[in-house]
């Protein structure tokens, strides 16, 4: 480094990324470094899923970032517009989808004509057409071009060490090791891809159960969640496991995660999986991430869980604004790191 910078972003992926984006175009000398290949962590073992929940305006702000930064985006970045499709297996989970923001209730006909492949005793769905996809390591590669950043590759072992005006940890589930005194935990999930099989889904398919396996603390949980790539191909997921450090498959999660598909979308069962493989997610116990000052002049971009690239963007956003002094976009006081470590 020939000078300090204005800002030092710990972590490449798409959190680090953003933020070092959004700083940049404030005008501010932004370094980022990463021990491994930009987007290639965490970022690269997700789905891409842009959505919308019920209870987060940190969600809402990044929705309403990404479909503003859509047209700006390379092609390589696939985005697209394809709805999320929450299924409602039974009225009591559809009385839940009337209660989200935003959607487009479905009754049993209207679910089978907007998606035919689904099983057969569906109750209805409830449709957000806003959200969308995306491929994240793309987009990650991408913003940090825009800042105009290189990254300079080397392990960071104490970010108390780094000089900067401003020192950003977006590591995610490496947090734990750099500051074991914030509860930051890896999260295990598992992903399955498929080989071309266009038109067979046509929204990101969640059952309305999701956010009971993503928001649990049980130690291992599977849901459905399907997403439709613009390739044809088909993403599957969802698992979480805790206290699991290896990050090979472990086939009897891989297989209730399959299941649990199956159950949904029958003709998955006829369907070649070419790739399988895993991630840790960096959750909290109360499921928000850490985005603000912790101490000095360290700040804090991870715990994301699920929705490191859904609410990268705000997160730059809100963290951007505390560094420079300016307003807030949403209340920040939500996401503090305080709130674990005074």
């Amino acid at each position: 480094m020939t000078a300090t910078p204005d800002v030092l972003v710990v972590g490449a992926g798409i959190v680090g990324a953003a933020c070092a984006w959004e700083l940049a175009r404030t005008g501010a000398r932004v370094e980022v470094v990463d021990q491994g290949i930009p987007g290639g962590g965490a970022t690269a073992a997700g789905m891409g899923h842009l959505v919308v929940l019920d209870d987060d305006p940190l969600s809402s702000l990044s929705l309403e970032l990404w479909r503003a930064l859509a047209a700006e985006l390379p092609k390589g970045a696939e985005y697209w517009n394809c709805g999320t499709l929450w299924i409602a297996a039974n009225a009591e989970e559809l009385a839940a989808g009337r209660r989200k923001p935003g959607v487009e209730m479905l009754d049993e006909k209207q679910l089978y004509e907007a998606e035919p492949e689904l099983r057969p005793g569906l109750a209805g769905g409830a449709l957000a057409k806003g959200d969308a996809v995306v491929y994240a390591p793309v987009v990650t590669q991408w913003l940090l071009g825009q800042a105009g950043v290189q990254v300079r590759r080397e392990a960071v072992r104490d970010v108390g060490e780094l000089r900067a005006g401003a020192v950003i940890c977006a590591t995610g589930a490496l947090t734990q090791k750099l500051l074991p005194e914030l509860p930051v935990q890896p999260r295990k999930g598992h992903l399955a891809i498929t080989d071309r099989y266009a038109g067979k889904v046509r929204h990101q398919l969640v059952e309305l159960g999701y956010m009971q396996s993503a928001h649990g603390q049980a130690n291992e949980s599977v849901a459905f969640n399907v997403q439709p790539r613009p390739t044809g191909q088909l993403l599957i997921g969802s698992s979480r496991q805790y206290a699991v450090e290896t990050a090979g498959i472990d086939a009897h999660m891989l297989e209730r995660m399959l299941q649990r598909a199956f159950g949904f979308l029958p003709f998955l069962r006829e369907c070649s999986v070419i790739r399988t493989w895993t991630g840790f997610r960096a959750s909290t116990p109360d499921k928000l991430p850490l985005i603000g000052r912790l101490r000095d002049n360290l700040y804090m971009a991870t715990g994301h869980e699920g929705l490191g690239v859904t609410t990268s963007l705000g997160t730059a956003k809100l963290l951007a604004a505390e560094i420079l002094g300016r307003p807030a976009p949403i209340p920040a006081e939500p996401y503090r790191p305080e709130r674990f470590h005074a």
